[in-house]
């Protein structure tokens, strides 16, 4: 057989036959592939053929783009940086150009991708183009910054649980000096009578009441505060604490609040919620020393498991703290509820601001998150939704000084404070006798019951604590009252909810309150 004048035989037709069927076959698979764009330049970087994935991943149609330079899938920033050129200039000499980064879709969209330049050369080495392999890997790159986020907020939350055991035992320590400094100023106030003494005992009251918000907001962070948790309408409490957030937001600042109709109620305790507002408002006020607006947002929500607010879902409040202040530096914005950090100058601030903050929502079952940037930071705290009946923000109790007679065990092992409580209760004119633990605690009742109450701190040496103490005598003396005491209240201790806990330090108007009430407690248990 003669073709185009040369004769060939029927061996010599199949090699040339099964080359061609070969070729066609791998445009074919190269066509059929989705998850990849495939795609072919010519040297100088136009686009010379296109594969389905490719229209898939990029948007356009072979009628589209073939004909034009590859440089348009390329970011602006990326082309004002000449990579396109690097890229092919790379190929050309011999090295594949491998990368990931930012690509432009047909509709102006960008997805991250993974992408391969190669050189394609004939068998004497001229170079015909290049070969394009890309593929989009944007959902892997948001799993790996998902994961890498959720290992960053379970690292930070490692580390403030470890700083919140610190802190914790520190304050508990302190509060007990305190509750010796304090207490025995009180008693000298009721004695002197000179007013350079009386100056002087005001000094050192106002140091206490300093050192106790101090310890106050320690043992918030480390989530060891005993909360005293009540149903509130959050919008009646912010409108209550409107004056005072006015006021500690300065006269140049605007205080805006936006509270959801059918809010829902929350379970808090109203001064450490009120502490809360307050903190942030006052950090929002530090970062708009010429004035601007701090707007408060109270809202439903309901959280999901996408949320990745610590693994809480189902119904909770919002409260959206927002300013128009200068924001945060993004590298110290992780340390901000850190306590003792702080980015203010020397004097300006403890640090212990937005640590309170944190220590209070964790402790209310819920969670606080905070974003900043050049516009201004947003502080809000997740609080959950809670079942049953609201307490009015008119219902406040008093306490009153009321004397007694009754006979009073005082448990407690450090000796100072042991001898300040029994000077405060003796001057109430009860009767008081004392031990250091539990166990010498019920060993004295065996041989002398005809005790009324018995004043016990939660944390002390020996096998029971306060609170095993309190579960002890309720089931073998009923008629005798309990009064727990306590600078802080383990996170994983167990309260009883009918148990009263005097937190330390406390006024003598405050623990002549607290006696008075379960005396009557069990005045009444025994009357039935």
């Amino acid at each position: 057989m003669k073709l185009n004048g040369v004769s060939t035989t029927k061996d010599e037709k199949q090699p040339a036959n099964a080359l061609q069927e070969s070729e066609l076959h791998f445009r074919l698979l190269v066509d059929a592939v989705t998850d990849y764009a495939i795609y072919m330049l010519d040297p100088s970087g136009i686009v010379s053929s296109w594969n389905r994935g490719a229209q898939r991943i990029k948007g356009y149609t072979r009628k589209e783009i073939i004909g034009t330079h590859f440089s348009q899938f390329y970011t602006p920033e990326d082309r004002a940086a000449r990579l396109p050129e690097k890229a092919l200039a790379q190929a050309r000499s011999g090295t594949p150009f491998e990368a990931e980064g930012w690509y432009v879709r047909k509709d102006g969209s960008r997805f991250w991708a993974s992408v391969s330049l190669s050189a394609v050369r004939s068998e004497d080495g001229a170079l015909i183009g290049f070969a394009k392999v890309t593929r989009d890997i944007t959902e892997r790159r948001q799993s790996q910054e998902n994961l890498k986020r959720a290992q960053d907020r379970l690292a930070q939350s490692q580390k403030l649980e470890m700083l919140g055991q610190l802190t914790g035992a520190i304050a508990h320590d302190f509060n007990n000096l305190l509750m010796v400094i304090s207490a025995n100023a009180q008693l000298l106030r009721r004695r002197l009578v000179d007013p350079f003494s009386l100056r002087a005992i005001e000094a050192v009251e106002l140091a206490a009441s300093r050192g106790e918000t101090l310890t106050r907001r320690l043992l918030t962070f480390a989530r060891r505060q005993d909360l005293n948790p009540i149903v509130v309408d959050l919008a009646e409490r912010l409108a209550a604490s409107r004056d005072v957030l006015a006021s500690s937001a300065g006269r140049n600042i605007d205080l805006a609040l936006d509270t959801a109709p059918q809010l829902w109620p929350v379970m808090v305790d109203v001064p450490e919620l009120e502490l809360a507002l307050v903190n942030v408002v006052v950090n929002a006020r530090d970062a708009m020393p010429d004035g601007g607006m701090i707007r408060i947002v109270a809202e439903n929500v309901c959280l999901t498991s996408d949320d990745a607010l610590d693994d809480l879902t189902g119904e909770f409040v919002s409260l959206r703290i927002s300013d128009t202040g200068s924001g945060i530096d993004p590298e110290v914005l992780p340390r901000v509820f850190e306590p003792f950090f702080t980015t203010k100058g020397p004097e300006k601030g403890t640090g212990l601001g937005l640590s309170q903050v944190y220590g209070f929502a964790r402790q209310s079952n819920g969670t606080v998150r905070i974003a900043s940037s050049a516009a201004g930071t947003t502080v809000v705290i997740h609080l959950p939704r809670a079942v049953g009946s609201v307490v009015s923000a008119a219902n406040r109790d008093q306490g009153d000084l009321q004397r007694g007679s009754d006979r009073i065990l005082v448990v407690e092992d450090n000796y100072e404070v042991q001898q300040a409580t029994t000077i405060f209760l003796e001057e109430l004119g009860y009767q008081v006798s004392q031990v250091d633990n539990a166990d010498a605690a019920l060993e004295y009742l065996v041989k002398d019951a005809d005790i009324h109450l018995v004043l016990s701190d939660i944390v002390m040496q020996g096998s029971i604590n306060g609170l095993g103490l309190a579960q002890r005598i309720r089931a073998l003396y009923p008629h005798i009252a309990v009064l727990l005491t306590s600078g802080y209240v383990p996170a994983t201790q167990a309260v009883d909810s009918t148990l009263k806990i005097l937190r330390k330090p406390y006024t003598l108007a405050t623990l002549s309150s607290a006696i008075q009430d379960e005396l009557t407690r069990a005045n009444a248990r025994r009357d039935r």
